[in-house]
């Protein structure tokens, strides 16, 4: 069976109050539009069209990577004439699965689902149950409860306002009959649209049944039309992500307050998340790891046995096993600790390797440098690796002892087992095993007066 996906994209989503096109809003850091799109991609055999209007150069240019055909409707007359701006890529046996880049959270289960019930003699339809379906088009049944029409909620009458059955405007049918159904649309209702809608009343005509499955949940063919439904959405998206982490074996301290922003490579067993942690792009987290609250992860590695404490940034990084970071610190791209590294609170490391058992914890920067196993960085250190044109590389070696507020101005190596003096600046390679240290020699002036403010 082969499958074209159209999905609309080409609202304006003026309730959005945003310069930006609705489908271009996120939930968990991607488009609405990906969203449907990667559900789209799920389907077998399956070609993709892309209807988008307003803000469709922005759309195109943001997500145009997508293996889609993207097609402009120019006016925006009704989603019927938006199915009607693709229908010359429809073969006859096709089957036609109509999609909304503003439905982010319908699943592939449910679409496939709905993939079934289409035939030659039936027409596929997603509806939805709610108990205030304001805004939905109502759909009619007969007494033997067959479908027979939608009808718009504007140009509904009382009877059918009091339906709690709603069309979600997702449907799948043959290619030969949706040609036949878009040819013969109207524009003669409320709006002075062309609404995809009235195929169904079109199908039952021509003696076709209208085959109905539901979501598991509203929220699963929710819509996105302002802010409050776009908020609504990202929270009921993170707690599926949340417990999809505690099915795994987690432990989650709030499943309320995480927020899973990309997707992991590898988890381990018995990882403890405490509240308010961020997990970006993807991630790869090992056995028995702890993470405190507030931290953000971001494209990482953690191996197994780390402990990440409070209020630490860790990104594009990667932390050997059995490690402790923070509180309080960040790890900047293209770090990389061994296995026993201690990276302590407001210290900052980037572009760094660090071999195991060193530990740089208090106050410190450490960019473009490679230090040796079981080195001790005292508190306040800097290396110094940029002059304002050109970044130049520390080396410290094994078992170096960096003194407080010492300043290394790159390039330079501090030898094996070294020993910097506090308060030093080393702009000069040390030699292993010795004491370097520069300091301003210290003196106290007897009978010293300290200036005072005289009385006016």
């Amino acid at each position: 069976m082969t499958i074209k996906t159209i999905i609309l994209a080409a609202g304006q989503g003026t309730r959005m109050r945003s310069s930006r096109p609705k489908v271009l809003h996120e939930i968990a850091d991607k488009a609405l539009l990906q969203h449907v799109y990667e559900t789209s991609l799920a389907l077998p055999d399956n070609k993709i069209y892309i209807i988008y209007g307003h803000g469709g150069e922005t759309v195109k240019q943001t997500l145009g990577h997508f293996d889609a055909t993207w097609i402009e409707q120019r006016l925006q007359l009704g989603t019927g004439h938006a199915v009607q701006q693709a229908i010359h890529h429809v073969e006859d046996g096709d089957t036609v699965l109509v999609l909304y880049g503003d439905v982010p959270l319908l699943k592939v289960q449910t679409v496939q689902t709905l993939l079934k019930k289409v035939s030659a003699t039936s027409l596929a339809l997603l509806t939805v149950t709610l108990d205030d379906p304001t805004g939905y088009g109502r759909i009619v049944r007969d007494k033997d409860h067959a479908v027979i029409k939608i009808v718009e909620q504007k140009d509904a009458n009382e009877a059918e306002l009091q339906i709690n059955e709603g069309n979600t405007g997702i449907l799948a049918c043959k290619g030969k009959q949706l040609k036949n159904w878009l040819s013969r649309l109207s524009n003669d209702n409320a709006q002075n649209e062309y609404y995809l809608t009235d195929i169904i009343e079109m199908a039952v005509d021509d003696g076709l049944s209208i085959e109905t499955t539901q979501a598991n949940s509203a929220d699963e063919v929710l819509g996105v039309n302002n802010r409050n439904q776009l908020a609504h959405l990202e929270r009921v998206f993170q707690l599926e992500q949340a417990e999809m982490l505690m099915e795994k074996g987690i432990t989650l301290r709030d499943p309320n307050r995480i927020d899973v922003r990309g997707a992991f490579a590898d988890l381990g067993q018995d990882i403890d998340i405490d509240v308010n942690v961020i997990f970006e792009g993807v991630n790869s987290i090992g056995s028995n790891v702890k993470i405190g609250p507030n931290c953000l992860i971001k494209n990482a590695t953690i191996a197994d046995g780390v402990e990440i404490l409070a209020n630490c940034v860790i990104e594009d990084a990667k932390v050997g096993a059995d490690s402790r970071i923070g509180p309080f610190a960040r790890l900047r791209p293209q770090t990389e600790l061994a296995e026993q590294v201690h990276i302590g609170n407001f210290v900052e490391i980037k572009k760094t390797t660090v071999a195991g058992g060193s530990k740089i914890n208090h106050l410190s920067y450490v960019g473009d440098s490679e230090i040796g196993s079981k080195v001790n960085v005292g508190a306040g250190t800097i290396t110094c690796n940029y002059d304002g044109v050109n970044k130049f590389k520390t080396i410290i070696e094994d078992g170096a002892f960096i003194g407080s507020d010492t300043q290394l101005v790159a390039p330079v190596t501090v030898g094996k087992n070294a020993t910097i003096g506090a308060g030093s600046t080393i702009t000069k390679d040390t030699p292993a095993d010795q004491l370097t240290l520069s300091r301003v020699k210290q003196i106290s002036i007897p009978g010293w007066l300290r200036p005072v403010k005289a009385e006016k």
